[in-house]
């Protein structure tokens, strides 16, 4: 019986729980849910999983956390399954329930705290499939720091035609100019979502799968397997068993996730062409472990770091493709070998990087995928960290060089996602408009939408090359054209892209880093003088209370800073 039990430093959470007479009542609950007395003396397990019928992306994690469970077992761990929510962007794009979006990552984190924190789990297994999962995920390890290991639940395979979600929404654009019928939208419909895994190019969710397995917090590969497959269920069942082994060593995420670590997944990020939505998503977890990370770090590493991948939305590729030839890791040891990542960073295998990586094989030689160090598709980081008049506190771009990289035209000015979508279908915004989407900030909004829809539509138009497009919200991975996002400070707070008015003239510089409005200081603080905020959106619930605490994108968005 546990209360006899000996001190065991691997059981550090679950004993106060479940040791001794006192506990009794602790153990008759969990008796009711299957533990033996055997179970009361082994390192109790969390298994956190993002499972649901609400989206693609995580209708098969159920059966993944199942497999972390059994492979906690197996390696003397009592597995203990729990639930946390997810939402889908690509279902709630373009309408109010977007707002929940950026929200849910808080709240999944939050739940995993405070399950964690509550039920006094030593170790975690967190599973995520799609966008906000994985960095809720990951700030709910951090902010526990207790041996865990995130585990991704996997891409998508290709649709029909080789299209994906993006292609359905950008179907909607070509069908609004009149290019498709709906006979031919219906079709792309049905068969760009073939089942269960997150969207299939480098958008957000593979992106960030991507950095938190170059971060060292997830087993080698997990980033870059298909959802549906055999590896997919091995690598489960492999984390589980890897938490045991991080428990017997005492290897927490504060030892993991270092400022050389984030430097790392920012690399592999920038070599991939990931999603901006990268860029809050990590300083949102540095903010968590307590590393020092800033937007400006995203511009100093994207200097010397190339683009490698040809993945979509720029590029042609998808993830499952990339699967195929051997997934990320002949990339990063590419990267390693050219002094580009730190090798000496400790992951949760117990081994360094390097270590991780020294018997990788590199690519088919014959692949298109990833291009050569000497031949990059774009020499520079696409993510570029705009500073000026219009952002003194920063923008996000995202600008592969396809788009060009300098663009000057007039604002066209919007309050909101709707009613800037409106106008670009019915034919008002046209080329050399810069649209202007602002009070879809943090607070503002709130919630920080993405643009997708908008800036689908823009594309769909046939106008990617002729229009730009700025806000205080941010933008989907699977976005792409002439595209600024988290602008800030954001229009609720008086930021400066609150002050502009239809007809201004913008300017986007991306090799200077430059975003300014051709106004004088005098004309900008008649503006400001004028300006008032407005009444905030929600007062009650969810939106309310995220509203009241979120900090800027520029802080990565987060809710818990201390004051």
């Amino acid at each position: 019986m546990s209360d006899e039990s000996p001190a065991d430093p691997r059981r550090r959470y679950s004993s106060p729980v479940v040791d001794g007479p006192g506990k009794s009542a602790s153990r008759a609950m969990l008796r009711a849910v299957g533990f033996g007395d055997d179970d009361f003396r082994k390192p109790q397990v969390g298994i956190a999983s993002t499972g649901s019928q609400v989206t693609p992306c995580n209708s098969h994690i159920d059966e993944l956390a199942e497999q972390s469970r059994a492979g906690a077992d197996e390696a003397g761990g009592k597995g203990v399954v729990f639930n946390t929510i997810t939402i889908s962007d690509g279902i709630a794009n373009g309408t109010e329930g977007m707002k929940y979006s950026l929200v849910s990552r808080e709240v999944i984190a939050d739940s995993i705290e405070t399950v964690a924190g509550c039920e006094g789990f030593d170790g975690v297994v967190a599973i995520g499939g799609c966008d906000k999962n994985m960095p809720g995920c990951m700030i709910g390890l951090a902010r526990l720091d207790r041996p865990s290991v995130f585990v991704y639940g996997g891409t998508i395979l290709p649709g029909a035609n080789h299209t994906d979600i993006v292609s359905v929404f950008e179907a909607m654009g070509a069908h609004s100019r009149g290019d498709i019928d709906r006979i031919e939208l219906k079709q792309i419909e049905e068969t760009a979502i073939p089942g269960p895994g997150a969207c299939g190019g480098m958008y957000t969710a593979n992106t960030m799968a991507s950095a938190i397995e170059a971060l060292g917090m997830s087993l080698p590969n997990s980033s870059a397997q298909n959802a549906v497959s055999d590896t997919k269920r091995d690598d489960s069942r492999a984390a589980g068993a890897a938490v045991l082994a991080l428990l017997e060593r005492d290897i927490k995420p504060s030892d993991i996730m270092t400022r050389e670590a984030f430097e790392n997944a920012i690399t592999v990020v920038i070599a991939l062409g990931g999603s901006t939505n990268a860029v809050l998503h990590l300083l949102a977890m540095a903010s968590a472990i307590g590393v020092e990370l800033e937007v400006d770090d995203f511009t100093r590493i994207g200097q010397r770091v190339p683009v490698l991948a040809d993945l979509r939305p720029s590029g042609h590729y998808m993830m499952s493709e990339l699967v195929a030839i051997g997934g990320i890791q002949p990339l990063m040891k590419t990267l390693l070998e050219a002094g580009l990542l730190h090798g000496e960073c400790l992951t949760v295998t117990g081994r360094t990087l390097a270590e991780n990586l020294a018997e990788v094989a590199p690519y088919p030689e014959d692949q298109r995928i990833i291009a050569a160090l000497d031949a990059p598709i774009k020499a520079q980081s696409h993510l570029r960290i705009l500073h000026g008049n219009l952002a003194p506190e920063g923008a996000v771009a995202k600008i592969t060089g396809k788009e060009g990289t300098r663009f000057t035209g007039r604002a066209r000015v919007f309050g909101s996602e709707e009613e800037a979508q409106a106008r670009i279908n019915d034919g008002t915004v046209i080329a050399g408009d810069v649209v202007v989407i602002r009070y879809e900030g943090p607070r503002g909004g709130p919630g920080m939408r993405e643009m997708l829809t908008p800036t689908s539509a823009i594309m769909g138009r046939g106008l990617g090359d002729q229009v730009a497009l700025i806000t205080d919200g941010r933008f989907s991975g699977g976005s792409h054209g002439f595209v600024v996002g988290h602008v800030s400070p954001e229009a609720f707070n008086g930021g400066p892209i609150a002050l502009i008015e239809d007809g201004d003239e913008i300017t986007i510089d991306a090799e200077a880093d430059i975003i300014n409005v051709a106004l004088s200081h005098d004309e900008f603080e008649l503006r400001r003088a004028a300006w008032r905020q407005p009444e905030p959106r929600y007062r009650r619930g969810v939106l309310a209370k995220y509203a009241r605490t979120v900090s800027s994108a520029s802080r990565g968005a987060v809710t818990d800073l201390p004051e």
